[in-house]
C-alpha cells in the first residue's frame, strides 16, 4: 500500500529536524518490512510559517524523495492546514496517518493503524491510553470538553486528537464536507464507513513552544461545539420558558404578600429578576449571534485554503 503522512506546520523550526529524522527513520523501517510502498511519502503542510520552517521542508526535499512538501499561501489555522494535506494528497495514496509535528504523538502507532488497515478498516483513531502527564486542570477540562460534546450528540472519539488513519475511500467522503468552520475531530465520524480505536501514550512537545495556550483551546472548544450542535440554541429556548415561569411565579408571591398586608420590597426583587434576565438575554444573544456569524461565512463559500506550492516528486 502506498502510505502518505500527512503533518501540519506552523513556525516549527526548532522541532522539524528531529520530527523528519524520526519519522523518516519509520517511513524507512515501513518500506523495508514490505508493510507499505517504497512510493510513500512524509507530507509536511506548511500553514503559514513566519520563520524557516518552509525553507527547511524545501530542502528536506531536495535532500530526500521521500519528504514532500505543501504550502499554503497564509496562515488558515491547524484544521484547515490538516484538511489541506489531506485533500492534496487524497488521489496519491492509499491511505493517510496524520500527525502533529510536536512529536508528541507516538509515532510507533503507525504499526497498529496498518494493522486495522489491513483488516479492512477505513478509519482508524489514535486515542490517548491515559493524561498522567497532564496537569490536573488540563486533564478535568479535556476531559469534560469530550464529555460535554457527547452530550450535545457530537460522534467524537473520546481522548483522540487528529492523529488518525484514513483510507482513500473515508478521504473521498471527506472531501463531501464543504463547511467553512472546520472541526475534523466530529468530521471525520459522520463520514462512516468501518472505524476502530488503537491507544498510545501522549509524549511531552520535543521542542519549541505548545501552538494551543488555553486562551485557543477555549475557542478551539466553541468552535467545535458550535460547528456540530444546535443544541446550545435549544437550551435558551428552554431557559426562556423558566424565567417565564419564575417570573410568573414572582408575580404570585407578590400579589399573595401584598393582599396579606406583609412587607415586600418590590423594587429590590424586580431589580434582582431584570438583571438575571437581562444577562441571560445578552448571553443568547451573543449565542445566536455566534451561530448567524458562522452562517454568514458559509454563505460565501470562500475557499478553505489555497495551496502555493506543492513538493511531490
Amino acid at each position: 500500500m502506498k502510505l502518505y503522512l500527512v503533518i501540519p506546520c506552523y513556525n516549527e523550526e526548532a522541532v522539524l529536524p528531529e520530527t523528519r529524522a524520526r519519522l523518516t527513520e519509520k517511513m524507512k523501517g515501513l518500506i523495508a518490512a514490505g508493510r507499505i510502498s517504497p512510493d510513500s511519502r512524509i507530507v509536511f503542510v506548511n500553514d503559514g510559517s513566519k520563520d524557516k520552517t518552509w525553507e527547511l521542508i524545501s530542502a528536506y526535499h531536495t535532500e530526500d524523495p521521500l519528504v514532500s512538501g505543501v504550502c499554503l499561501s497564509r496562515n488558515r489555522g491547524h484544521q484547515n492546514a490538516l484538511l489541506c494535506g489531506l485533500l492534496t494528497v487524497k488521489d496519491l495514496c492509499d491511505a493517510t496517518v496524520s500527525m502533529d509535528a510536536d512529536l508528541q504523538d507516538d509515532i510507533n502507532v503507525i504499526d497498529s493503524m496498518l494493522d486495522e488497515y489491513e483488516k479492512g478498516i477505513d478509519v482508524v483513531y489514535g486515542a490517548r491510553s491515559s493524561r498522567a502527564t497532564d496537569s490536573a486542570f488540563k486533564r478535568f477540562t479535556a476531559e469534560g470538553f469530550y464529555k460535554l460534546m457527547k452530550s450535545m450528540g457530537a460522534d467524537i472519539v473520546f481522548n483522540s486528537a487528529d492523529c488518525r488513519l484514513l483510507s482513500r475511500r473515508a478521504l473521498d467522503g471527506l472531501s463531501e464536507f464543504g463547511e467553512v468552520n472546520l472541526f475534523l475531530r466530529g468530521m471525520v465520524p459522520m463520514v462512516g464507513y468501518p472505524s476502530s480505536v488503537v491507544y498510545y501514550e501522549r509524549h511531552e512537545r520535543f521542542a519549541g513552544e505548545s501552538k494551543y495556550p488555553l486562551k485557543k483551546m477555549l475557542n478551539f472548544a466553541f468552535e467545535g461545539i458550535t460547528s456540530l450542535s444546535v443544541k446550545p440554541i435549544r437550551f435558551i429556548s428552554g431557559a426562556g420558558l423558566l424565567f417565564l415561569l419564575g417570573s410568573f411565579a414572582a408575580f404570585v408571591v407578590w400579589l399573595v404578600r401584598l393582599c396579606m398586608g406583609l412587607g415586600f420590597s418590590s423594587v429590590s426583587f424586580l431589580s434582582c429578576l431584570l438583571l438575571l434576565v437581562g444577562g441571560v438575554l445578552t448571553l443568547s444573544v451573543g449565542l445566536v449571534g455566534e451561530y448567524v456569524g458562522k452562517v454568514y461565512l458559509e454563505s460565501k463559500h470562500r475557499p478553505r485554503f489555497i495551496v502555493s506550492e506543492f513538493l511531490n516528486e
